[in-house]
């Protein structure tokens, strides 16, 4: 049983959350489907992240704000906690068995649904006969439903996709896959991150159609070799006029890893089922290069497969070898490592995953319940990918010779294709193309122990002055407490949401607050007394900056032992002071607004006649646009300078922007330089 947690858009869905993952994350190639792991015994939850957190409870009233159309349903859960009463929109079987997991995509559609190793959400369902040139499913991943069933959020029984043929209760009903939905997924989400997957069972009908025996009776999908279920039976062959030719073991093989294979790099496939003897080859079948497939289930049951995997690796001269999902952990078993079920897996469209060639982070589909144990790998074999998230194995590589693979998708479909490029490398292999490897230290993305960290506060504030520092200052609080760390916060005015006395789960508070004056003296006494890790300087304005910067060239912070967290002081002085931006600016080649700094009145008069009237003058380094306004000939830039410089000892003069168009991006770096446009506004002065 599958949670999939994401937010719905009526009309044209597909265009809308592809323009979302494109401002997110570049994101630009992901298909109009997207795709969660799955096999025929699991179930799919479907969060609407939404409508859950507008009120939607589990219980028996939980879909009391629902069209209440469908008999009665309950999700029974093997932790013996009271059933969750929905109602059904798929098949009335009376009861269905599977584990619960959850996902983190915001998208997902037939592909998904169809996907052997996944599973996912559909508003409307397309054409199951139309096919591309492989005689294969346009709109699908495999030929049937691989789900025991669907759990949902919320359920609009009017479909409206513009590629819809029928509606998603018609088909799982046409297939014989129950749904439920007025389900809180957001909590059930919650649930399952605390204590793991779970085994549970869908009932569909009275609330007593079944014994008590039956709703506590649940079967473990992981016990069985759901591999040998979804696997081909035959030896199918794609592309047969390509070249080179590759062997592909269909573990649960999606179709657009076919796609992909013989038309974007247009090689001759040979699908074969899992347990193909390589060895004995009884197709007599030439291949230059191995594919893995993903694929459910638990690794170890693939003992044939790793078997012929183990002989293709001993092979003199070696052939290629490229795996993905439960390709990376049979390639990884068959090398001599080992494998280990995760708590609750990584699946969705969005797993970030750090490349230990490159050290660039990427954001992955995937979909797998259990991982590789890096710290297992022999000699000669090295992590390729890690997660960005939990550190766990994303990818394996060899370190002499053409074997490689990774647990994510790269293929999609759906998610992004910012990975398609390990495809290019692998048939690069197998065309005798060389691609060298260089591997970064995996140990570098660990993450560093911060128990204590003093934040520097905004100071004293007028009324409606800067209330976003107060706002960001609040978040960065509870986001620390979050990760069990001691907040001690500096920050004189009492008058703000950060330094309320009235602490709760929502706004935690900091474990100490100093209403003390903020500047650099008085820091550097709480850092004595309290000895923090780390400090951070970020979120508290130009007060908090000015101060962190002081400290960190006076070498104060270094000898202390204090981390600046957050941005770094080198970036602050980049962004503060106009003239290293302009530089910064200048090395990528972007062009920007006149700008210059003054000294005195002096300066700012040669400045101002060399950018032209009018022109804006601020104070440098100050709150709030203190000691700013517009001149428009020098008398009154003599006048405006004269009060910024009372107020700072740096003035700014800045080209008249009134009415320029503005866009504004809201990006998010690491120190990797991995960047994500989280959103943009455009605004008109």
């Amino acid at each position: 049983m599958y949670i999939y947690r994401y937010i719905r858009f009526p009309h044209n869905t597909n265009t809308r959350l592809e323009s979302t993952y494109q401002q997110a994350a570049d994101l630009s190639h992901c298909t109009n489907i997207a795709g969660i792991s799955s096999v025929h015994i699991w179930f799919i939850v479907i969060s609407i992240a939404l409508k859950a957190a507008a009120g939607f409870i589990m219980g028996e009233n939980s879909f009391a704000a629902l069209e209440s159309r469908g008999e009665l349903a309950q999700l029974i859960l093997a932790d013996d906690s009271p059933p969750i009463i929905g109602r059904s929109f798929g098949a009335a079987k009376s009861i269905t068995s599977g584990e619960v997991v959850f996902n983190t995509g915001m998208v997902g559609y037939p592909e998904a649904l169809t996907d052997p190793s996944y599973r996912g959400q559909i508003l409307g369902v397309p054409s199951a006969t139309e096919i591309d040139s492989h005689g294969l499913p346009t709109y699908f991943e495999s030929g049937e439903i691989h789900i025991a069933g669907l759990v949902v959020s919320s359920y609009s029984w009017e479909h409206s996709h513009w590629a819809a043929r029928r509606s998603l209760s018609e088909w799982l009903v046409e297939k014989g896959v129950p749904g439920i939905y007025g389900v809180d997924t957001r909590a059930l989400t919650k649930k399952i991150r605390e204590v793991g997957a779970l085994l549970g069972n869908i009932v569909v009908g009275p609330l007593n159609s079944v014994s008590q025996t039956q709703m506590t009776t649940f079967d473990d999908p992981n016990a069985r070799n759901l591999v040998a279920e979804v696997s081909t039976k035959t030896v199918n062959v794609y592309g047969t006029s390509n070249s080179p030719s590759i062997i592909a073991y269909d573990c649960g093989m999606k179709h657009n890893i076919i796609r992909y294979l013989v038309d974007e790099h247009k090689v001759k496939l040979t699908v074969v089922p899992f347990d193909y003897d390589l060895e004995e080859n009884p197709a007599n079948i030439e291949w230059d290069g191995l594919f893995l497939s993903n694929g459910p289930g638990d690794p170890t049951m693939c003992a044939q497969t790793i078997k012929s995997v183990q002989y293709a690796l001993n092979l003199e001269p070696p052939r290629p070898i490229f795996g993905i999902c439960l390709g990376n952990q049979l390639l990884s078993l068959a090398a001599g490592a080992k494998t280990y079920k995760l708590k609750y897996g990584n699946r969705g469209m969005n797993q970030p995953c750090v490349d230990l060639r490159t050290g660039r982070c990427y954001i992955t589909p995937q979909n797998h319940g259990f991982a590789v144990d890096s710290n297992s790998l022999p000699p000669m074999w090295k992590p390729l990918f890690i997660n960005a998230n939990d550190l766990t194995n994303e990818g394996i590589v060899h370190t002499d010779r053409p074997f490689f693979s990774v647990q994510f998708h790269p293929e999609a479909s759906g998610g992004p294709l910012d990975t398609a490029f390990l495809f290019d490398k692998f048939v690069g292999h197998v065309r005798k193309i060389s691609q060298p490897l260089v591997l970064q230290n995996e140990m570098a993305y660990q993450r560093q122990t911060v128990k204590k960290v003093l934040l520097v506060g905004s100071g004293g504030l007028s009324i409606g002055q800067a209330g976003e520092f107060d706002y960001s200052g609040s978040q960065c609080i509870k986001a620390l407490k979050e990760e069990g760390i001691e907040v001690v916060l500096i920050n004189p005015n009492i008058a703000t949401v950060q330094t309320s006395t009235e602490k709760d789960e929502v706004t935690p508070g900091a474990d100490k607050v100093y209403f003390l004056p903020i500047r650099p003296h008085v820091v550097m006494d709480i850092i004595a007394k309290e000895k923090p890790d780390g400090i951070i300087v970020s979120m508290g304005g130009q007060t908090a900056l000015n101060v962190g910067v002081e400290l960190w060239k006076a070498g104060l912070l270094q000898k202390a032992g204090v981390k600046v967290l957050g941005t770094q002081i080198d970036a602050i002085e980049a962004t503060e002071d106009r003239e290293i931006f302009s530089q910064k600016l200048a090395e990528i080649g972007e062009s920007i607004a006149l700008s210059y700094s003054a000294n005195n009145v002096d300066e700012a008069l040669v400045v101002a006649n060399k950018i032209g009237y009018p022109v804006l003058v601020r104070a440098a380094f100050a709150l709030g646009g203190l000691g700013s306004g517009f001149a428009d000939n020098d008398a009154e830039l003599k006048d405006l300078a004269a009060k910024a410089f009372s107020i700072s000892n740096q003035i700014l003069i800045d080209q008249d922007l009134r009415g320029w168009k503005e866009l504004e991006y809201e990006v998010v770096r690491d120190s990797s330089d991995n960047c994500i446009t989280v959103c943009n506004v455009s605004a008109f002065d």
